[in-house]
């Protein structure tokens, strides 16, 4: 399998992102401002729960440590020692 051709691709220039936005407005004309609107709330959104869980970590990093609740492993119990009857 010869890659070489695949290294003259790249991103598009100027002149191709005229291109694709004239296309773009073309294809969804009046709607590319509201779908624009909406992206950019959706962002929004997904920043401010990025923020809310950082700031939850902080808040739980700085609790004393004797306060949060840790979990204990249970030792297993010897063979004979089992409490549950056999069944």
């Amino acid at each position: 399998m010869i890659l070489q051709p695949l290294a003259f691709f790249s991103l598009p220039g100027g002149m191709e992102w005229i291109v694709i936005l004239i296309v773009g407005l073309l294809l969804f004309g009046r709607r590319l401002p509201d779908i624009a609107r909406s992206m950019g709330k959706s962002i929004v959104e997904f920043k401010r729960g990025i923020k809310d869980v950082r700031d939850d970590i902080e808040d739980q990093s700085h609790l004393d440590p004797s306060a949060t609740p840790r979990i204990e492993q249970q030792k297993p119990s010897a063979p004979g020692n089992s409490s549950s009857p056999p069944l």
